[in-house]
């Protein structure tokens, strides 16, 4: 179903606020990641889980919140076409969203699922969840998701107006569905990464000098509550965030060749 947000527009405004958001900076990243392209936890709450870009190894990496490596997965049976962000669920299973499409050519996406994460050595194999796109969607390029009552929500990365669409949390291939369009009021809105709060209350939506707070939605409304705006208190190439718990954030940036890549927490 596709909500026509237009009618409420005024309403929403009404209730979309703004504030400063002090970054502490808690680790560095280790310069053996080329580029930590997302942020999660999982069960342990001393371990952040990234991955790299596209091109890179097929291996998922757990951080502690200095940026130490102190986890390296093989994960041996799929191919890092184009790994963008991470979710998890509350079993402990690790979710790899293979769905980056700078060429906008792509027609197959794909989400990694790895089994109780923590029990994993050095080496595993994940199932796969394949999507394409419905037809009144064209090929977009993605770059986060999050997982809420066993749906994916997945987010194009535009400047303006920007899908969200879902696809069920069940192995095999499906069609995504379109479950929205919505327009983020302000500059250089492209979504990075995406996380929900363990309660289910929260949603955010990463930038590199922002984020968006979503509370006060009802199921997948996720635009028709209140939203309020973030700014930090400085600008990278911020690429991944995660819920330590349901007020605290953690952030992490991605390689950008011009200063230290970072492990940031903020209090919502």
């Amino acid at each position: 179903m596709i909500f026509n947000l237009k009618p409420v527009s005024i309403f929403i405004l009404l209730f979309m606020s703004c504030q400063s958001g002090k970054l502490t900076t808690v680790g560095s990243i280790d310069s053996d990641l080329d580029e930590a392209s997302a942020a999660q936890i999982c069960g342990n709450p001393n371990i952040v889980w990234t991955i790299e870009d596209a091109g890179n190894k097929n291996n998922v990496y757990g951080m502690d919140f200095k940026g130490n490596i102190v986890r390296d997965i093989d994960i041996k049976n799929i191919k890092n076409v184009d790994w963008e962000d991470l979710t998890s669920d509350k079993e402990g299973n690790l979710y790899i969203g293979d769905f980056g499409n700078n060429s906008r050519k792509r027609k197959n996406f794909f989400i990694y699922k790895i089994e109780n994460i923590n029990n994993v050595e050095d080496e595993t194999i994940a199932k796969t969840i394949q999507f394409t796109l419905p037809d009144n969607v064209k090929s977009e390029d993605f770059e986060s998701f999050f997982l809420l009552n066993n749906q994916f929500y997945i987010f194009t990365k535009e400047t303006k107006n920007f899908k969200v669409l879902k696809v069920p949390n069940t192995i095999g291939t499906h069609v995504a569905t379109l479950v929205t369009e919505y327009n983020l009021k302000g500059k250089n809105n492209k979504i990075t990464s995406a996380a929900i709060s363990e309660d289910n209350a929260t949603v955010v939506l990463l930038n590199h000098d922002k984020l968006w707070k979503l509370t006060n939605f009802k199921d997948d409304h996720f635009f028709e509550g209140d939203i309020e705006k973030i700014e930090f208190d400085h600008n990278s190439q911020k690429e991944g965030i995660c819920f330590k718990d349901n007020n605290n954030v953690v952030i992490t940036d991605e390689d950008s060749g011009k200063e230290d890549n970072n492990i940031y927490t903020l209090k919502l």
